[in-house]
C-alpha cells in the first residue's frame, strides 16, 4: 500500500477533469503532447505544484517567481506574462468547477522538436504549456502516523552540475533515490550532498529538531521549496531558533524530531530513518506547532486575497 507525502484521498471526479494544453481544455483521457516534445525527449522544462485553497492559489507569487527564475536560467521563453499565466490557471480550475483541496501541476517545456535531439535550436513552434488540476486532499493518516525514510546512495548534485534550485523535468536521480528507499521498505528517500551532509528528500525538504532548535540544510543542494521557506520565516517570526546549516546522519539519528515539507503535504513527521526511531516515533511538539503555524498562515493568506 502506498504511503508517502503525496498520498491523497481517492476522488472519482478526477476521472473527468479537463487538462489545459496550450490554451485548449481537453478531457483527461484525450490529453496528449507530441512524442517529439522536449520534455518527453530530454526532460527540458520547468514546473510548479500549486495548491488551490478556498478559491485562492496559495503563495502563487512565490511559485511564479520560482517558475520564471528557472525558465530564465535555462533560456526558456514561457511566452506569457505572469497575469496571462495566472489567467490560464483560473481558466483551468473554473472549467473543472474546483474551489478547494485542489492540486495544480503547471508544466512548461521548450516545445516540439523537429527531430530527437538535445539541441534547443531544433525546437519548432514555441513552448508547450500544460496545466493539470486535480481534486486532491492529503490523507490525514500520513501526518498521524508519519513516514519512514531511507538514506540513498544517490547524492544531490552540486549547483555547478545540475543546480538543485531548478524545479526542472530532469528528476531521474531523485527517482533512483526513491526506488532505493522503496526497495529498502521505506516510504521516501533522504539524500546527502556531495560532501556527505544531509541535504533533502527526493521530493520534499528535510528538517530536524534538536533541543528546541530547528535545523535544515544550507539550501545549496536542495530545491528552494516554497513551504521550506515559509516554515523558516514562521519559525523566526515566532521566536523559534532555526538554522540553515550542515549536519550529518549522526545528528539525524539522535534528533528529538524530524519532519519534511512540501506544497502538497505541508509538514509531515518523519518517524523512522534508516531503521532508527526518531524521538518517540510520532509527530513531536515542535512539528505539530510549526504545522499549526503553517496552516494558520495559509488561512491568513486566503483572507488577505
Amino acid at each position: 500500500m502506498y504511503k508517502g507525502t503525496h498520498d491523497a484521498l481517492p476522488d472519482i471526479r478526477n476521472e473527468q477533469v479537463l487538462i489545459y494544453i496550450n490554451g485548449t481544455l481537453t478531457p483527461r483521457e484525450h490529453a496528449k503532447v507530441s512524442v517529439f516534445d522536449s520534455g518527453f525527449l530530454v526532460g527540458d522544462g520547468v514546473w510548479e505544484g500549486i495548491r488551490l485553497h478556498h478559491d485562492v492559489f496559495v503563495f502563487l507569487d512565490r511559485h511564479l517567481d520560482r517558475l520564471y527564475q528557472g525558465a530564465k536560467a535555462i533560456s526558456l521563453d514561457i511566452g506569457m506574462t505572469r497575469d496571462e499565466l495566472t489567467a490560464a490557471l483560473w481558466q483551468t480550475v473554473r472549467a473543472n468547477d474546483m474551489h478547494d483541496n485542489v492540486h495544480v501541476r503547471l508544466m512548461v517545456t521548450r516545445g516540439t522538436k523537429k527531430t530527437p535531439s538535445q539541441d534547443p535550436r531544433l525546437t519548432k513552434g514555441g513552448r508547450t504549456l500544460v496545466i493539470i488540476a486535480e481534486h486532491k486532499q492529503s490523507n490525514p493518516a500520513v501526518f498521524a502516523h508519519g513516514i519512514s525514510l531511507f538514506t540513498s546512495t544517490i547524492r544531490r548534485p552540486p549547483p555547478g552540475t545540475l543546480d538543485p534550485k531548478l524545479n526542472c523535468h530532469s528528476k531521474l536521480h531523485e527517482i533512483m533515490a526513491l526506488n532505493q528507499a522503496i526497495q529498502a521498505g521505506a516510504d521516501e528517500a533522504l539524500m546527502l550532498d556531495v560532501n556527505g551532509a544531509v541535504s533533502t528528500c527526493n521530493s520534499t525538504n528535510f528538517f530536524i529538531v534538536v533541543k528546541g532548535q530547528v535545523w535544515t540544510s544550507t539550501g545549496q543542494h536542495c530545491l528552494n521549496g516554497i513551504t521550506r521557506g515559509k516554515v523558516i520565516e514562521l519559525a523566526r517570526a515566532n521566536g523559534i531558533p532555526v538554522f540553515e546549516k550542515d549536519f550529518s546522519l549522526v545528528d539525524v539519528y539522535s534528533a528529538d524530531e524530524a519532519f519534511v515539507t512540501g506544497t502538497f503535504g505541508g509538514l509531515t513527521p518523519a518517524v523512522k530513518i534508516d531503521g532508527q526511531v526518531i524521538g518517540d516515533g510520532q509527530a513531536g511538539r515542535m512539528t505539530s506547532h510549526l504545522r499549526d503555524l503553517y496552516l494558520a498562515e495559509i488561512e491568513r493568506w486566503v483572507l488577505a486575497a
